[in-house]
């Protein structure tokens, strides 16, 4: 049977065809300055997908509760990176660049997001990856609207993010309306909003469900054949009836 289960933020735990592969693995209680309820544990995985190399999606602290010979699948130009933290099947790619991760095919795609780890860090393109399997499914990691991404669809399920961490969601990134929007650009059949309600700053409220809710009834309005479910953090949505 395959599944989802949402671990926060934009980590995913994606169950397909018998592969099991985590994105964008952020599974500790602090990062830097952000704060979440609890610690999280994506158990036995076959594969790692990384979007991009900003520190809320790729952090070296929690990529090192894995076995260092998994396979890690990271923009071009940032496997160095995960070379040196020990890693030793590390696959690069490119935007439309097909790969095999743990006997899944893996269609690297664009994401409008600009990335790097500081200022003195070389910049490397973001990333989406389309999982071919049964069912297919898309994983945006940080992105905006872009041009092509139509040609992206139609998939099964859509993993979308709708929100950020901060009180401004600066460009780049899509908000519950633009998500919504993205919906009918890539026509899944179910969407699974991420990247919302589970970091905070040490004086900031706790987050919230607001952006997921409100990219709920965007979708409604805007795409109103696709089944939107809102996860909690832990929660595992089974996908059999999705492929």
């Amino acid at each position: 049977m395959s599944g989802l289960t949402w671990l926060g933020h934009s980590t995913v735990v994606i169950d397909v065809g018998g592969t099991r592969l985590v994105t964008d693995p952020v599974l500790r209680r602090r990062l830097w300055h952000l704060r979440r309820e609890a610690a999280v544990d994506p158990g036995r995985v076959d594969g790692i997908l990384v979007s991009h190399t900003h520190f809320d999606h790729l952090d070296r602290a929690s990529l090192g509760r894995f076995d260092r010979s998994l396979p890690v699948v990271v923009p071009r130009g940032a496997g160095g990176l995960l070379r040196r933290w020990g890693f030793s099947r590390v696959l690069e790619a490119e935007a439309g660049e097909g790969l095999e991760l743990a006997g899944l095919a893996v269609r690297a795609t664009h994401a409008e997001h600009a990335s790097s780890r500081g200022p003195f860090s070389p910049r490397t393109a973001s990333l989406g990856f389309v999982l071919e399997g049964s069912p297919a499914l898309y994983f945006a990691g940080d992105t905006d609207l872009f041009d092509g991404m139509a040609e992206l669809g139609p998939v099964d399920v859509a993993v979308l993010p709708v929100s950020g961490w901060g009180s401004r969601l600066p460009a780049g990134h899509l908000d519950p309306h633009g998500a919504a929007e993205a919906l009918r650009l890539v026509r899944p059949k179910l969407a699974v909003p991420v990247h919302w309600g589970t970091f905070r700053t040490p004086f900031a409220a706790r987050p919230d469900d607001r952006p997921a809710r409100e990219f709920a009834r965007a979708a409604a309005e805007l795409a109103p054949e696709v089944d939107v479910r809102v996860l909690a953090i832990g929660e595992t949505l089974a996908l059999g009836d999705a492929g």
